[in-house]
């Protein structure tokens, strides 16, 4: 009978006396095992604050189970007896015989054979001899116009042969749409009226206002004056 213990290497395993401070197979040093005792939490201290919400707290957890597990059955017996009273679950009700002798004569469903839809014409594109800017009060053609900031140019596109019917479209450089503001004429869309609302960027000495029309195209250079 050994009256020194013996102690186990926490790394290596190995036994040895507990005299010994180190581990004789490893050396590792060996570390005293604490004897102090954990103080107890005031939740487990019988007639303190915590130890009477603790008390609380559990018996609504226990309250709040109870109240979760009665609603799942709850759940559970209203599903079944949904499924106990619907009649068609799971069930095909018989179609009725007719009554007497009487022949009921089937009639297939045909679908109307769709009418082939024509293929338009497409209208041939007009032939424009000639297309200008004019100006509307003197009905001179503009290919180069100087205006003051506040006026306004009346301006309309001249397209030839005069029966060609087409709405024009007008366009202004990106340099000049904070200087110059186009207003179609509502009734006539050949017209327009430019205003000059401010000045050019600086470096752009004058910019373009175009009218487009099947595929043809004319255009003017505006300069501010001010």
């Amino acid at each position: 009978m050994k009256i020194i213990p013996e102690v186990k290497c926490r790394r290596c395993g190995e036994s040895f006396s507990a005299l010994r401070s180190t581990c004789p197979n490893c050396g590792t040093r060996r570390v005293a095992q604490s004897t102090r005792t954990p103080a107890a939490t005031p939740s487990s201290t019988a007639g303190t604050a915590a130890y009477e919400r603790a008390n609380v707290n559990t018996r609504w957890q226990m309250i709040f189970g109870l109240i979760l597990v009665a609603a799942v059955i709850l759940a559970v017996i209203v599903m079944v007896a949904t499924g106990l009273n619907d009649d068609s679950y799971g069930t095909t009700k018989p179609s009725k015989a007719p009554k007497g002798n009487t022949t009921v004569e089937e009639t297939a469903d045909v679908a109307p054979t769709p009418e082939a839809v024509p293929t338009p014409t497409p209208s041939p594109t007009p032939s424009i001899q000639s297309l200008e800017i004019r100006y509307t009060y003197d009905d001179r053609k503009r290919d180069d116009v100087t205006v003051k900031i506040g006026e306004t140019l009346p301006l309309y596109a001249a397209i030839m042969p005069s029966d060609i019917a087409g709405r024009v479209e007008w366009r202004i450089d990106d340099d000049g749409k904070d200087a110059f503001i186009i207003k179609e004429d509502n009734e006539n869309a050949n017209h327009i009226t430019v205003e000059c609302v401010g000045r050019l960027p600086d470096g752009v000495g004058g910019v373009y206002i175009y009218a487009s029309v099947y595929g043809q195209e004319v255009k003017c250079l505006l300069h501010v004056n001010g």
